[in-house]
């Protein structure tokens, strides 16, 4: 496994367990809001080593490759849908005053549609970069 795949998961581990101590804190805290600005500082450096040391791989892989071409493809449709949840979640949450129903039921959102795109990052991308560079 190449070392950006092992890094990126390791990255991922972090995140989801940062997004569950700020579960278990609560948002309306003080340290449940420093937690939650730590998981979208995390999540922001992660989707940018994404983007400069992932993506660039596969992309020219997929010139050639009409399947990985379509992969991309569906892939990055979804990720707006995951980054606009994302930063709408963060937007209203980031301040204090939140509601403790409200905030579970947004969370849970939000922590099912990162879990099934990190699944689905491990599964398939991170299995075609796998593919493509064995360092």
């Amino acid at each position: 496994m190449p070392r950006l795949v092992r890094d990126l998961k390791h990255e991922h581990s972090l995140i989801t367990d940062l997004f569950k101590s700020v579960k278990e804190a609560g948002v309306s805290s003080k340290e449940g809001r420093e937690r939650l600005l730590a998981a979208k500082k995390g999540l922001l450096g992660h989707l940018k080593k994404e983007d400069d040391k992932l993506y660039p791989v596969l992309k020219d892989a997929a010139k050639d490759d009409p399947r990985l071409r379509t992969t991309l493809d569906l892939f990055a449709r979804e990720m707006e849908e995951v980054s606009a949840l994302v930063l709408k979640f963060f937007n209203k949450y980031s301040q204090a005053g939140a509601s403790g129903m409200e905030f579970a039921r947004d969370f849970g959102q939000l922590a099912a549609k990162l879990g099934s795109r990190i699944r689905k990052e491990e599964n398939i991308l991170y299995a075609e970069y796998d593919k493509l560079r064995q360092d």
